[in-house]
């Protein structure tokens, strides 16, 4: 069976590696261990597809390191043990371990020994977060390298790299059907490289197009440059139909979105609604906007779309208020045209006439907080579209009055 192209095109070397310039750029952190030919065991994390493996067999490869690949689910106890006498016969062995987070409490007693003596270099892998998802015994024990997303840019290279290399004799794609094929990839790489695959055997003379990837992707072309103002306009018409509350349309752009790939951004507009359309009408929307990332984030794609959908119809079909943001909007309008002025004394650190309000019947007691060239000044008023807030409004009315 032929090996696919994602393996045929794997970098022997780090300096080969697309993407991930923090970590095997030049200088930086790996480039450096493997030129100083010295390397620690340490933790690999990142979404699917963006270059754990690669970079792992990059080190090992470049420095002509022995290894062995497991898995901490795939791979039993009693694999775990030859590879732990492996690597006191050749005093010292790389193990590089996919889903190390995974990795139960047997086999970790079985490795932490030889990690402590150094016996055993740990290369492990993981799409989860290990500073939750790993063993402490586990994580303490190595140094933490987070990989990040690859951009359209990352992933376009690759496949020109695939085009240049041959392996696919006389294949011809034109920019717009790569952009394509790296837009659905959604920064995987891998995912990349499989339909570029795929498209060219699907085809009698080696000619990808645009029609060529819609008829052999299961997953519909939806293309937009994120430098081009369509991707913009998108974005700003979710925000808008959600702030409208015109739940039908927000998920339609919210599919958009996610058919384009582009979870970060659905993320940030998410939590901005959350506090800039919603804000005091429903305050509980914060944090359950903050609950639904981190789901989306442990399941990923095509589970995130459940809660996504969840919180986007609630969100549009909150009451709204922007009441909160717009009153600080001007007190910093007051900052920045010079208009503060001195703290009252009676408020400054440690001032004897400073009156404690909760030593006052209702934890509430008359005094001048404002400096007196702002004294009088009113920022806040007050929306009534929810109960919450009317009943906020209830008690600022009545401060307003014991305060006349």
């Amino acid at each position: 069976m032929n090996e696919p192209l994602a393996v045929l095109l794997r970098p022997t070397k780090t300096s080969e590696i697309i993407g991930q310039k923090h970590l095997v750029g030049e200088n930086k952190i790996l480039s450096n261990m493997v030129k100083n030919k010295r390397i620690f065991s340490m933790i690999l994390y990142g979404k699917p597809g963006i270059g754990k493996t690669t970079i792992a067999l990059a080190i090992v490869n470049e420095l002509g390191l022995r290894y062995r690949s497991l898995n901490a689910v795939i791979n039993n106890k009693k694999d775990f043990d030859i590879v732990v006498e492996e690597a006191k016969m050749y005093k010292g062995l790389v193990v590089i371990m996919d889903e190390i987070h995974r990795l139960n409490k047997d086999k970790q007693d079985l490795l932490l020994p030889y990690l402590e003596s150094g016996l055993i270099i740990l290369i492990g892998l993981t799409s989860s977060n290990p500073y939750h998802a790993i063993n402490p015994a586990i994580r303490s024990r190595c140094q933490i390298y987070e990989l990040k997303e690859l951009e359209n840019e990352d992933i376009i290279e690759g496949i020109k790299k695939a085009v240049k290399s041959k392996i696919l004799p006389n294949i011809k794609i034109d920019k717009k059907s790569i952009e394509a094929i790296a837009t659905i990839s959604g920064g995987d790489l891998r995912s990349a490289y499989n339909l570029l695959e795929v498209c060219y055997y699907s085809t009698n003379d080696g000619k990808i197009t645009l029609d060529t990837i819609k008829n052999t992707n299961s997953k519909p072309v939806f293309y937009h440059d994120k430098n081009e103002d369509g991707h913009y306009d998108v974005i700003s018409a979710f925000q808008k139909s959600i702030r409208g509350s015109d739940v039908n349309a927000a998920l339609h752009y919210l599919a958009r979105l996610i058919e384009a790939g582009d979870l970060d951004i659905i993320y940030r507009r998410m939590s901005v609604i959350a506090y800039e359309d919603i804000g005091l009408a429903n305050p509980s929307i914060g944090p359950k906007v903050d609950a639904c990332i981190h789901a989306c984030e442990r399941l990923g794609m095509p589970e995130a779309r459940i809660p996504l959908g969840t919180m986007v119809v609630e969100m549009a079909l909150s009451p709204k208020s922007n009441s909160a943001h717009i009153a600080l909007d001007l007190a910093l309008q007051d900052i920045r045209e010079g208009r503060s002025g001195k703290v009252p004394d009676h408020i400054k650190t440690n001032n004897p006439n400073y009156k404690y309000p909760h030593d006052y019947p209702n934890s509430f007691v008359k005094q001048q907080y404002l400096p007196d060239l702002l004294k009088n000044k009113e920022y806040y008023n007050p929306k009534t579209t929810s109960k919450y807030e009317r009943s906020l409004k209830e008690v600022y009315d009545n401060i307003k009055k014991l305060n006349n």
